[in-house]
């Protein structure tokens, strides 16, 4: 009897792999590249399961080419925003993720792009490195101070609530703007909930943890940025789309506001000069949520969701609710 077939779409770590060659047959795209649609469509017809990753936009059309054997497209992410729910459910094939299991690593990035962009960090670097430095001056590269600000938090969910965590060790005072107020989580942290507005008027930082829903897309626009401090500093480690990048160049040039810390944009990757250059903006390439032990824990769920599918068993992680499909 010959194995399920399994397709993973990018190069992941050789571990993940070896778990799942073990039990299936598998491939793996050999380029370090996304796939466009059409090489999409091609590799995953006739598989059983299919490993994707965020770049790949997993829809009624690759699932109809994948063919009606296909039980499941386990994500290599925690986020889903690259699934058609309707469409997969419909098509009676189970979509999962890893939550969890990156919030610490994103916690902590957001917290270094905050603090990278308030000091200044990467002009400095650069500017030594340059052999621009020629000694100590009194006017150099003046940043921020973190210490005892505000920090705004949009979205309090897991990664939320760990940054407001480790801004307590800076003395910061915390705001935070959910769909309703978590009281246990103000009694622990002193948090205090507030509505956007209030949010957007009163932070010296505000770091964006919202999903990517057709409500938040550009959930930071003109009218958002026009409302903050002059002073302030904006942080996105969430998705690119929840600011509006052209609102963002013309308050940064404006002086609506005072700098950025990227870690996503609304196109990836970079294509916008404007964007890339412009001197109030650190950025880092989508790799919040990168860590050895996040990576390790994330490449195990993957793997043992294929498996668990694969052998007639419940998923752990499903974002789609569909009976256990049996072999």
């Amino acid at each position: 009897m010959s194995k399920p077939k399994v397709y993973v779409t990018r190069a992941i770590p050789d571990a993940t792999i070896e778990a799942l060659r073990a039990e299936f047959e598998v491939e793996v795209n050999p380029d370090d590249r996304a796939l466009t649609k059409e090489e999409l469509k091609q590799k995953v017809r006739g598989c059983d399961a299919v490993v994707s990753l965020l770049t790949d936009t997993i829809d009624g059309e690759v699932l109809d080419a994948a063919g009606p054997q296909l039980k499941i497209v386990a994500n290599y992410a925690v986020g889903f925003n690259n699934f058609d729910l309707a469409a997969a459910t419909r098509r009676k094939v189970i979509l999962t993720n890893t939550p969890g299991v990156l919030d610490d690593a994103t916690a902590t990035h957001t917290f270094t792009l905050l603090l990278a962009t308030a000091r200044r960090i990467a002009e400095a670097d650069k500017y030594v490195r340059d052999g621009k430095w020629l000694g100590w001056a009194p006017m150099f590269f003046i940043g921020l101070d973190v210490d005892g600000k505000t920090l705004g938090i949009a979205g309090l969910g897991r990664i939320g609530k760990n940054v407001a965590r480790k801004a307590r060790g800076f003395d910061m005072k915390i705001l935070y703007s959910d769909v309703k107020p978590d009281a246990a989580f103000e009694a622990e942290t002193g948090a205090v909930f507030v509505d956007k507005a209030t949010l957007l008027k009163e932070s010296d930082f505000l770091t964006l943890h919202v999903p990517l829903l057709p409500e938040t897309r550009h959930y930071i626009g003109t009218a958002e940025l026009k409302q903050m401090k002059p002073t302030a500093v904006l942080i996105n480690a969430a998705r690119g789309p929840v600011v509006d990048e052209k609102a963002l160049i013309e308050a940064l040039d404006s002086g609506h506001i005072a700098a950025a810390g990227l870690d996503v944009v609304e196109r990836e990757p970079l294509d916008d000069d404007r964007l890339r250059r412009h001197p109030n903006i650190l950025f880092t390439p989508h790799t919040a949520f990168y860590s050895v032990e996040g990576y390790a824990e994330m490449r195990t769920k993957t793997a043992q969701e294929i498996r668990r599918i694969l052998l007639g068993e419940a998923p752990r992680n499903p974002v789609n609710v569909l009976p256990v499909p049996r072999g």
